[in-house]
């Protein structure tokens, strides 16, 4: 299962905010926000600052993207 975060850019377009300025507010590290950017894997913590710092809960941030297994094995 992969994430995407594209809500999340829709979000700081709406708000006419830069990465940059979600850095800020939210006290996250640059290298973090570059996770974000390539929907690699971030912590709770992260997710839970961009929420605290935006006032919106991780589901209006972030998918889950199923991976296309067929073969039902975890």
């Amino acid at each position: 299962m992969s994430v995407s975060y594209k809500k999340l850019w829709h979000i700081l377009i709406d708000r006419n905010m830069k990465k940059k300025d979600l850095e800020i507010k939210s006290g996250i590290s640059h290298y973090q926000m570059c996770k974000l950017a390539n929907d690699k894997d971030v912590t709770t913590d992260v997710i839970g600052a961009i929420c605290v710092a935006l006032n919106v809960t991780s589901d209006q941030i972030m998918d889950f993207i199923p991976d296309d297994r067929q073969d039902g094995v975890c």
